[in-house]
């Protein structure tokens, strides 16, 4: 009998051990899961007191019923909150950089412009220690005298010839008309065209306008004596040989001249020359040119922003 209660008893106890083993495990579990919420809680409360000492444009997260904090996890939007970037290239900069570019532009050209006029200063300069054309005083076709003063303040085209010659000087002068008329009527400019004989013993006033009428009544003829019309050729270097002459008095060779077309500025000072190897359009294009740079150089520009292209010039 009393083995069987000692078995009992043994029993018993054993199980109550094992209760109580049990029971260890489950309140250390407790502690443990205890543990875990009171860390929880601490980190949420760390991560609140964060967020709240943050900038409002740098937070990336925020908290829904912080509350709840134990009784559920943060709230945290899936994807994060992008902060837009401001792009560097603005309309504003962009207008900025266009207005900057223009100015530097302008004043580039503007340099550019003031370079051109000093190079024609010195190439004005330059011309006038050649002492190509001047003063002279000669006779119109009406037997007047004129004098290169009455032709200031006009561009001039002249041609030295004589009425005998047989083809060179024809050609040069209905060259010459050809200039002066596409002058006026592509580029509204009139010039004067001028012709000075360098046979005066046999090309008088009458000859030289009957001459004339078969080119152009745009022209103005001059001849002289042969002291005027010598002098005047000196100015213009000019070279011109009568030849020999026969008995009757006529001439056994015909003149030899000088075969160019002078510009002259209204200043009354030479500019450029033109051969027989210059057609109308260089010489159109040359005198245009010419003309504006004499403009720039007077002032006669209204601004220096760049110039519109000219009509078979530019």
């Amino acid at each position: 009998m009393s083995k069987v209660l000692d078995e009992e008893l043994k029993q018993a106890f054993s199980k109550l051990q094992e209760k109580m083993v049990d029971t260890k495990q489950k309140l250390k579990l407790a502690d443990i899961q205890i543990e875990k919420l009171r860390r929880t809680k601490h980190r949420a409360e760390l991560t609140t007191k964060e967020i709240s000492s943050l900038p409002e444009d740098t937070r990336m997260y925020e908290y829904i019923n912080t509350s709840n904090i134990l009784n559920q996890q943060s709230i945290l939007p899936k994807k994060p909150i992008k902060i837009k970037k401001k792009s560097p290239i603005t309309w504003k900069s962009l207008t900025v950089s266009g207005v900057v570019g223009a100015g530097l532009i302008l004043y580039l050209h503007h340099l550019k412009v003031e370079k051109d006029k000093n190079i024609a200063k010195e190439r004005r300069r330059e011309l006038g220690k050649a002492k190509i054309g001047g003063k002279f005083e000669l006779v119109n076709t009406e037997g007047k005298t004129v004098k290169s003063d009455d032709f200031l303040g006009q561009w001039l085209l002249i041609y030295f010839g004589f009425t005998h010659c047989p083809d060179v000087c024809p050609d040069e002068i209905e060259k010459m008309t050809n200039v002066v008329n596409t002058l006026e009527k592509e580029h509204n400019f009139k010039i004067q065209p001028i012709f000075i004989s360098v046979d005066p013993e046999r090309d008088t006033s009458t000859v030289v306008e009957k001459y004339l009428k078969e080119f152009s009544d745009k022209i103005i003829g001059l001849t002289g004596s042969i002291e005027q019309v010598g002098k005047t050729c000196k100015t213009y270097r000019v070279y011109y040989s009568n030849g020999p002459k026969d008995q009757d008095e006529d001439y056994i060779l015909e003149v030899d001249h000088t075969i160019i077309i002078y510009l002259i500025d209204p200043e009354g000072l030479f500019v450029d020359y033109y051969g027989q190897t210059h057609d109308v359009e260089k010489i159109v294009t040359s005198v245009v040119v010419n003309k504006l740079k004499y403009d720039q150089l007077k002032g006669d520009t209204s601004s220096w922003f760049p110039s519109l292209p000219i009509k078979g010039v530019l």
